[in-house]
């Protein structure tokens, strides 16, 4: 075990300067920051900077229910947005892309659906490359699919695609150094779950040596289902039990990893000197028996529709949620923490008593997300308002926050959000 050496204590009333904290009160984060071989651990142990939960109010919304066609998408797959605030709005459905200025008037659309020079056969993310080119993955055809924008431009980058799997969403990450990164999932050895592997091209497109998130040899919690003898190489897997710790991770803008195991609060940063390492004192969210006898249920359901006389094979549902359920990376370098928040239950307004699939309540949890500076100072928690979708994956710069929005009529919309805080 490496030594350690406690090298501070620090008790903030002001580790970072940003808009949304003006005027926040409370003593600031409690932190202790530890050194570890190579990792350096700051852990909070209570507190934040801003002092309060923040709320995002919106600023610029981009969708209509009718109107031209620029603003009404079908489904929106990704978003990006660029250092002047100009706004690419991928839409999966209609397979293009569509840019707007940075108040949200529409400039041009890149793409379409087609095999043709530029056009697309699908469409699953958007990035924007360090010289300004527009990237979007065609995993359908194994190709990174780029655009000059305002001048009709289109190149086209194959790759190996791995193994395709129906319904895997295979994010594109940029970063500032030129390189684009494709992300392959893959079956794990023994086909139980999916890992990924990482591509990188670089500014020319050509595949550089393949990247694996650090702590993707985690196997989370699971149950066993047979599939039988016609089922190929994989005649049993392993699905992954709800409510259990999963591994997560993302790219931040100098291409490297931002990774966690969430049995516990602890994030890693990959940085030229070491590892830095998040750490922060949280309650356990509790499950109820209610919500473990819905997941139990719909877990048993879903099982038998393979194997009808499946039953509960694994270990329980935990009694306590992990403590987040997804990371990512600003543009600014920020550390956004989605974590798991109490549920309740819902009625399923599309409940369809003929699908074996469908359930009569669901059992949503509301979004919240902690940020973090990129030296691990604790900001504080982001409350993001009703309809605000945590997929397409939202993007984050600062105190602005651009994110897809569903209302009642299922009506999708990219809107600008600027970060405030209460006081």
């Amino acid at each position: 075990m490496p030594p350690r050496t406690l090298t501070s204590l620090i008790i903030a009333t002001s580790l970072a300067a940003c808009d949304a904290g003006a005027g926040a009160s409370g003593a600031g984060p409690y932190v202790v920051v530890e050194t570890r071989g190579d990792t350096t651990v700051v852990r909070t142990l209570s507190g934040s900077v801003w002092g309060a939960d923040a709320r995002l109010v919106p600023q610029i919304s981009i969708g209509e229910v009718e109107g031209p066609e620029e603003v009404l998408f079908g489904r929106i797959g990704s978003i990006a947005v660029d250092d002047e605030e100009r706004m690419y709005v991928l839409d999966s459905q209609a397979l293009n892309v569509r840019v707007f200025d940075s108040a949200g008037e529409y400039l041009e659309t890149l793409g379409g659906p087609g095999e043709g020079p530029g056009e697309l056969s699908s469409a699953e993310s958007v990035v924007l490359l360090a010289d300004g080119r527009v990237a979007v993955n065609d995993q359908l055809d194994h190709r990174v699919q780029l655009y000059r924008p305002g001048r009709g431009e289109t190149e086209a980058w194959p790759y190996s695609a791995g193994v395709l799997i129906v319904g895997s969403r295979q994010q594109l990450y940029a970063d500032r150094h030129g390189r684009t990164f494709v992300v392959v999932p893959q079956f794990s050895s023994v086909g139980d779950f999916v890992r990924y592997a990482i591509v990188p091209l670089d500014s020319n497109g050509v595949p550089q040596d393949t990247l694996l998130p650090p702590g993707g040899d985690f196997e989370p919690p699971s149950v066993e289902l047979e599939l039988g003898m016609d089922s190929g190489p994989f005649r049993r897997i392993s699905p992954t039990i709800p409510l259990t710790a999963r591994h997560y991770w993302t790219l931040n803008p100098d291409g490297r990893f931002v990774t966690g195991v969430s049995t516990d609060y602890r994030v890693d940063m990959e940085r030229e000197d070491g590892v830095l390492r998040i750490e922060r004192v949280y309650e356990p969210v509790a499950v109820s028996e209610a919500e473990r006898s819905y997941y139990r249920e719909d877990t048993t359901r879903s099982m038998r529709l393979t194997q009808p006389d499946w039953s509960w094979n694994g270990p329980p549902i935990p009694e306590t949620k992990p403590p987040f359920r997804g990371l990512i990376a600003g543009r600014d370098g920020r550390i956004w923490v989605q974590l798991w928040t109490e549920a309740y239950p819902e009625e399923n307004e599309d409940y369809d008593p003929d699908n074996p699939r469908s359930d009569p309540v669901t059992w949503p949890s509301p979004l919240r997300y902690d940020v973090f500076e990129p030296d691990g100072t604790y900001l504080g928690a982001v409350v993001p308002p009703e309809g605000f979708a945590d997929y397409p994956q939202p993007i984050f710069a600062g105190d602005d926050v651009w994110a897809v929005t569903r209302d009642a009529l299922g009506v999708e919309r990219v809107v600008r959000f600027r970060i405030e805080v209460e006081g």
